[in-house]
């Protein structure tokens, strides 16, 4: 097989190290990474956010000091620079003042675009599976000893962190669409897992947020390669200078899958990549989405000349995302997953993975939806996905950094679903519901999914679920 071999320069970023950073919004999972970065670097590192979480308080174990009441008095106001984020809101007083005495604000992937700018950078969009890629990738590149510094959208659960490091010049980075941030990034190897409709409160319309991901792409650096899923929309639009396709089981892309099994919970393929194979590939991870991440994880890998058998021990060894089909609970009758699922696709790929693997069990689905606009524009996406699922219960719409918008309610997804049994529960209400739920006879699927706050009813669940199944 041929391979791609890319220069890579393994000199440090030209990003001078500053003495002192401040984060608005440092709780957020891109923000935090960066704020990981600069500690490492023994740079004074501190911020606010609004919520008191298990991440906040791993960054203060860390060294990093967060308070959580919007006061000017308890900012670093020698910080060097400032960094926030979008979903900080314009009325924030910390933000104005900043803004109003001549501080450098910078958005996250400002920074992020400052710190890659003379590193090698891998760089993985989409509007799904771009964080469980990332994460592959960036274990594949750990595990084999190539090494790399990984920006990661979610915590890798063989790491505990969204944050690794390694001094060879190689950036993995989870490149975000929202807010065209990812548009600041200067990608070598790129790869474009999906495209589906998202953030049209920030791009308008499908097609305009279809454009920014072309520019994205066409952002490859000359001699550099791009990787995408040959059944992407638009696919005759993207240019880079070398392309390459993969799909599950599509033998006209470049890249693809073959005899994929399930045996005891886990994904056995085989990954054909320009004509060669890679046999006998194990992944342990739930959901046949997550084969095709890691054919791209594995193309990304032979792209830089890593060996078949380096990929497969890594692929093996891999434990997944937390929140991304993650086994909270696995026994031969229950299995209890949680998900960061938001976006109908997700939730069809999510669902469609847990009765693929459990096809014999119930499966109920608990699902936050995140986002009054999401919601407004996806509701019949929802109701139909979440049709999909045996019973359903839903929680009132988390809004993150969006007002109401009026009669837009989860009632509006429940009203269009197909299945007999589902309801809306409060937040407050959903553990109660669950101390007489009763087991049923072939089993039970029950899989927490959303991206806003529902990840605080993962343990309480746990605990009733571990005395029914005991």
């Amino acid at each position: 097989m041929e391979k791609k071999t890319n220069h890579i320069n393994p000199t440090h970023t030209k990003h001078k190290t500053p003495g002192a950073v401040y984060f608005l919004g440092i709780g957020g999972i891109g923000m935090s990474a960066i704020a990981r970065y600069y500690n490492s670097k023994g740079v004074r590192v501190s911020g606010y956010d609004k919520t008191d979480t298990v991440l906040t308080k791993t960054l203060i174990q860390e060294g990093i000091s967060i308070h959580y009441k919007d006061d000017i008095l308890l900012a670093d106001l020698h910080a060097d620079f400032i960094v926030y984020t979008p979903a900080i809101p314009a009325d924030h007083a910390e933000l104005n003042y900043f803004k109003a005495n001549g501080y450098s604000l910078y958005k996250r992937s400002d920074v992020l675009g400052m710190i890659t700018s003379n590193t090698f950078n891998i760089c993985i969009a989409g509007t799904h599976g771009k964080t469980t890629t990332s994460a592959m990738v960036a274990h594949i590149l750990i595990h084999s000893k190539f090494g790399c510094t990984a920006f990661l959208g979610g915590v890798a659960s063989n790491y505990g962190t969204n944050f690794l490091q390694s001094y060879n010049g190689v950036s993995v980075v989870e490149a975000d669409e929202y807010d065209r941030s990812f548009l600041k990034l200067q990608p070598d190897l790129a790869v474009v897992t999906t495209m589906d409709a998202d953030h049209l409160d920030i791009y308008g319309t499908e097609e305009l947020m279809q454009d920014a991901f072309l520019e994205f792409a066409a952002a490859v650096k000359t001699g550099g390669t791009l990787i995408i899923k040959n059944n992407i929309q638009r696919l005759n639009e993207f240019t880079a200078s070398n392309t390459l396709t993969y799909g599950l089981e599509n033998i006209e892309g470049d890249v693809y899958a073959s005899i994929v099994k399930i045996q005891h919970g886990s994904y056995h393929f085989n990954a054909h990549i320009k004509g060669e194979v890679i046999q006998n590939i194990v992944l342990n991870m739930g959901g046949l989405h997550n084969v095709e991440n890691a054919l791209a994880a594995i193309a990304v890998a032979i792209q830089l000349n890593i060996n078949a058998e380096a990929i497969k021990a890594a692929i093996a060894s891999f434990t997944g995302v937390r929140r991304r089909f993650e086994y909270i609970l696995k026994t031969a009758h229950f299995v209890f997953i949680d998900d960061y699922a938001h976006h109908p696709e997700e939730l069809r790929a999510l669902i469609g993975g847990a009765k693929n693997l459990f096809p014999n069990k119930q499966c109920t689905v608990i699902f936050q939806p995140h986002l009054y606009s999401r919601t407004q524009d996806h509701a019949e996406g929802f109701a139909e996905v979440l049709s999909l699922a045996d019973e359903v219960i839903l929680l009132p719409i988390y809004p993150a950094r969006e007002l109401p918008i009026p009669g837009v309610e989860s009632n509006i997804i429940i009203d269009k679903m197909t299945n007999n049994i589902h309801q809306i529960i409060n937040h407050t209400d959903v553990v109660s519901h669950f101390v007489n739920w009763q087991l049923h006879p072939q089993g039970d699927v029950v899989i927490v999914a959303g991206a806003g706050d529902i990840d605080t009813l993962i343990l309480p669940l746990k605990n009733i679920f571990e005395t029914k199944v005991a």
